[in-house]
């Protein structure tokens, strides 16, 4: 674990202005806490849009199991936060979140599983609206022990805790929460939801139906129904779950990345239409693929309210101007930042609408050590 970083938790407190009585009788002045409280339920709707219907589905079971299945305890002493990110006042609007998918057909959720998907889900909590950002599961970085590899190596070394130090270390962020679902779940989900709407291009079908033909194998389902032309259409389950997999076109794992967040966007305007009963389906369906630290009865009281919240931007990390490939040394292809401190100013900006923002000195210690790891085997800072 670095020992540069200290942690502090995280707390959604609200930035509205302070109210002050004026001496009138009539309207009542709502109080700190009350502030604090509702800027809470504002941000816990917030995690009920962006991943998928999982949120959803663990709710529902757990009110009807009367149990957290699948819910873990993140000790705070476990989770590293940049000292500078601490003080930010910044961060301090905002909620974020780590969102996991995991390559895994065996319900393997906890650890021992490398996180194919990485996304960083963020809300302005005076806002509501929401942000989200893929880390390329490639990317070359402090894997959040000091050890410096492809990212998507912290999940399967240790966990969510090390998955989420990764994250917060490399990023300047304060993420101290998280949401994995395996691939089976999604597919259950998409299929509870009647299916999602995508546009599928010509060099992709041969990838779905391939991709299909190995997760239907993973999950012994028997059998799949092929893609078999191009243009916008509903996908089932399997289909859509192939097609966040297909990284062998254009674009590479960069073009996966996107098509993941398209499926998420999908899933989630589905989700806002669907019934009680269709929820409940769900629960029964996929709820022991997803593994969480949130505190789920507090989610419950807020199911009501999930279509106030949009999505306005989604991109992925590192940016695509400050970013190369390569092979590095024994370690594989891997996805570089040319300059980190660049990209995690970007970051910051796109997450956060901060103009002005400076890395901390932690970040500049994992850009320097990222450059001398990899300028021998790419161009690195314009170089």
């Amino acid at each position: 674990m670095a020992t540069d970083s200290k942690k502090k938790k995280n707390t959604a407190k609200s930035t509205a202005s302070k109210s002050t009585s004026n001496g009138t009788t009539g309207k009542k002045t709502m109080s700190k806490k009350q502030r604090a409280k509702r800027k809470r339920r504002r941000m816990l709707i917030f995690v009920l849009e962006i991943f998928v219907i999982a949120i959803m589905l663990v709710i529902l079971w757990g009110v009807i199991q009367a149990e957290n299945i699948g819910r873990v305890e993140i000790k705070e002493e476990d989770i590293v936060i940049n000292e500078e990110v601490q003080e930010s006042e910044v961060l301090k609007g905002y909620r974020n979140i780590a969102l996991f998918g995991v390559d895994s057909t065996t319900g393997a959720l906890t650890k021992n599983t490398r996180s194919d998907t990485i996304i960083i889900a963020s809300v302005n909590l005076d806002t509501g609206d929401i942000r989200l950002c893929s880390v390329y599961r490639d990317t070359y970085l402090n894997r959040g022990n000091d050890s410096y590899n492809k990212c998507n190596g912290a999940y399967a070394m240790g966990g969510p805790e090390q998955a989420i130090n990764m994250l917060n270390m490399n990023m300047d962020l304060n993420i101290t929460d998280f949401v994995t679902i395996g691939f089976a779940g999604l597919k259950d989900v998409i299929d509870a939801l009647g299916g999602v709407e995508i546009n599928v291009s010509d060099d992709e079908i041969v990838h779905i139906n391939s991709y299909q033909s190995c997760i239907a194998k993973d999950l012994k389902l028997g059998g799949f129904t092929e893609v078999t032309h191009s243009g916008l259409q509903t996908l089932n389950g399997l289909q859509a779950t192939a097609y966040c997999r297909v990284r062998y076109t254009r674009g590479d794992d960069f073009k996966r990345a996107e098509r993941q967040r398209t499926v998420l966007l999908a899933v989630m305007e589905k989700a806002k239409k669907a019934s009680v009963s269709e929820l409940t389906t769900i629960a029964n369906n996929v709820f022991s693929e997803v593994y969480t630290s949130l505190d789920l009865q507090e989610i419950i009281e807020l199911l009501g309210d999930i279509a106030k919240f949009n999505v306005v931007g989604n991109d992925g990390f590192p940016q695509a101007d400050l970013r190369t490939t390569g092979t590095i040394g024994t370690k594989g292809s891997c996805v570089v930042p040319m300059d980190l401190e660049s990209n995690v100013v970007w970051l910051h900006r796109f997450l956060f609408e901060d103009e002005d923002y400076s890395p901390s000195e932690a970040v500049k210690k994992y850009d320097a050590q990222i450059e001398s790891d990899t300028s021998k085997y790419v161009g690195m800072k314009g170089n």
